[in-house]
């Protein structure tokens, strides 16, 4: 079982972010309350167990204060079984992070954060308006460790537009002197409801080259396995283990529950969607009712995700699963696709299972997709 609750506040809004957040913290307290008050009307919604893992993730949950960071846990516990060795990670931003907080959150139960860092360098983060500084990047994960919390991953962003590609270099060389055991690495994007995707539409931007972003997606690689990282998913990496195992049950199909405003939930046969608005969150909540929409999927629907999901870790996807999702369609309408994509060599089987190859994880998104069944 798995726990997923968004905390949907920011300080300011990131130029690339299309997550749902707001910067007006006026409710935040309100919808705290509405959360805990969500994890009590759902707590039917998954089979009974153990809970495994535990996710904070956002917007910024560590603006979250200790009053509110010990009623939402101690919520969970009342009204779930959480596992001995549960996994609970909070997502956090540098210039939240100090001794005091860190150890707040070592003190409520947190053994896992994920920092986003996204650049060491000065100009990188306030091109792309992130609220710390280059010396709190650096300083936090030395402040995290100090405190105690030991399983520490951090995000990075390449591709972000530069003249070559030494501050990629430069961002991987801090982040090995860190010894963090985990790295997310996402290429930027545009998205088109965000200051970029508004700037590219201005031409005040121009769009990320594709060739530019493959030669840092394949430095990213080269120097982490270099370091000792193993790429388990496309742009998660690893030391000895310290998989992500909230991610990680995504990836394989496993059920899980969201809550909080646009979190989603999983249970095998359909996904349900929370409002992205707080205020009609908040208003729903009150009156006891579920904001979700619920989507019933379809064996197709079932057949794509695993494929768009399961091919990009390093477990890959089980060809009798894909089959048994889709009724037999998929053997039926992709055997010309994967015959087509052995030969370019992006793809390889091995026991049943199906894999990207290192020159199919730069296509991971387009095999997929191509791979899709109607």
């Amino acid at each position: 079982m798995h726990l997923y609750i968004h905390i949907p506040f920011c300080k300011q809004a990131c130029h690339y972010c299309d997550f749902h957040f707001s910067t007006n913290t006026t409710n935040k307290r309100a919808v705290v309350e509405a959360i805990a008050r969500e994890i009590v009307l759902r707590k039917s919604y998954l089979p009974d167990g153990d809970m495994e893992t535990i996710y904070f993730g956002g917007g910024t949950p560590s603006m979250l204060d200790e009053a509110e960071l010990h009623f939402l846990l101690e919520t969970i516990h009342k009204h779930f079984r959480v596992a001995p060795n549960a996994e609970i990670t909070l997502e956090a931003n540098p210039d939240d992070l100090n001794a005091a907080s860190l150890q707040m959150f070592a003190k409520a139960g947190i053994n896992r954060l994920s920092i986003g860092i996204q650049s060491f360098h000065e100009p990188h983060l306030r091109f792309m308006n992130r609220a710390h500084s280059a010396v709190e990047a650096e300083q936090c994960v030395t402040l995290a460790q100090n405190a105690g919390i030991d399983n520490i991953s951090i995000d990075l962003i390449y591709a972000i537009p530069s003249e070559d590609h030494d501050i990629l270099h430069s961002d991987l060389f801090k982040a090995f002197t860190l010894n963090v055991p985990h790295i997310s690495a996402y290429c930027l994007t545009i998205e088109p409801q965000t200051a970029f995707g508004s700037w590219l539409k201005k031409k005040k931007m121009r769009p990320i080259e594709e060739e530019y972003a493959a030669q840092q997606f394949e430095i990213l690689v080269k120097s982490l396995g270099e370091h000792g990282y193993e790429q388990y998913e496309i742009s998660n990496f690893a030391r000895n283990g310290h998989y992500s195992n909230h991610n990680s049950s995504y990836w394989k199909q496993h059920p899980y529950l969201g809550v909080g405003p646009s979190a989603h939930s999983y249970n095998g046969a359909s996904r349900e969607y929370n409002i992205s608005n707080n205020a009609k969150y908040l208003e729903a909540i009150q009156k006891g009712l579920i904001p979700a929409t619920i989507e019933a999927l379809t064996p197709a629907d079932r057949t794509n995700e695993y494929l768009l999901t399961g091919l990009r870790t390093k477990w890959g996807v089980e060809l009798l699963k894909l089959d048994e999702f889709s009724a037999g369609a998929f053997a039926l309408q992709s055997e010309s696709e994967l015959e087509r994509m052995t030969r370019k060599g992006w793809i390889r089987e091995d026991s049943g299972i199906l894999l990207l190859t290192e020159a199919g994880k730069l296509f991971a998104d387009r095999i997929a997709s191509d791979l899709f069944i109607d």
